[in-house]
């Protein structure tokens, strides 16, 4: 099956079957996210949004990368969110790559946002939909990004069925510069990393749901589909 594998800005079409990428993090912190209760995910396209969307509704959280800022509730670091009660709630999610990349390709029919810790949810749902070829949306590093890459093909290489070992696929994250830049942030004292972070993006099929995007009145929203295992 030929998948195609695209970073954000590359997308000149809207493909009819997109799994968005962002190992570290955004993709990683939302399945946490869901695993801690949160009922949906709204994806915003700005800081302003996500405190906007935020304010206009009662008891909605927001989230964005980088160090905690005023108004907003939660950092995109799974190791901090993991131990947060999210039971019922609402997330706004605003980063700078996977949320930019889900939004690129909201039109599309069928979009789905993963990275490893719902590899296996995320291919078994695809394999359901009997989908077709994929666009991977690569949104880390311009495209580039090696831990975004390697999820995908991981992805790409288990749809078609057979056994895929999973080691030269996590190998390759870890030694990605995404979690080099994760591990010097933590050792300058930089807030919004936890030291479990990079661990917890290479969790490999942690979670046995996949994450759905689609459009709700004017809004992207990503909710989790558990996925049989059989």
């Amino acid at each position: 099956m030929n998948h195609r594998f695209v970073g954000t800005q590359e997308l000149t079409d809207v493909p009819r079957v997109a799994v968005v990428i962002d190992v570290m993090r955004a993709f990683t912190v939302a399945a946490w996210a869901f695993s801690r209760g949160v009922e949906k995910i709204v994806l915003a396209s700005s800081e302003s949004e996500a405190l906007a969307l935020k304010e206009s509704r009662s008891g909605w959280l927001a989230l964005k990368d980088g160090a905690p800022a005023a108004g907003f509730d939660a950092v995109n670091s799974p190791g901090l969110i993991r131990s947060c009660d999210l039971s019922g709630r609402t997330v706004v999610q605003k980063t700078t790559a996977g949320t930019v990349g889900a939004l690129a390709v909201s039109s599309a029919p069928l979009v789905l946002c993963a990275s490893f810790v719902v590899a296996d949810a995320t291919t078994r749902f695809l394999r359901a939909e009997g989908s077709g070829p994929v666009t991977f949306v690569v949104t880390g590093g311009g495209g580039q990004a090696a831990e975004d890459l390697a999820c995908a093909e991981y992805i790409g290489h288990r749809i078609g069925g057979g056994v895929v070992e999973a080691a030269p696929y996590l190998h390759r994250a870890r030694a990605s510069q995404a979690a080099a830049d994760l591990a010097d942030g933590l050792q300058r004292g930089y807030r919004g990393i936890h030291p479990d972070d990079v661990d917890l993006c290479l969790e490999v099929d942690r979670f046995p749901f996949a994450m759905v995007a689609r459009q709700e009145e004017s809004l992207t929203v990503l909710r989790p589909i558990t996925v049989p295992d059989h």
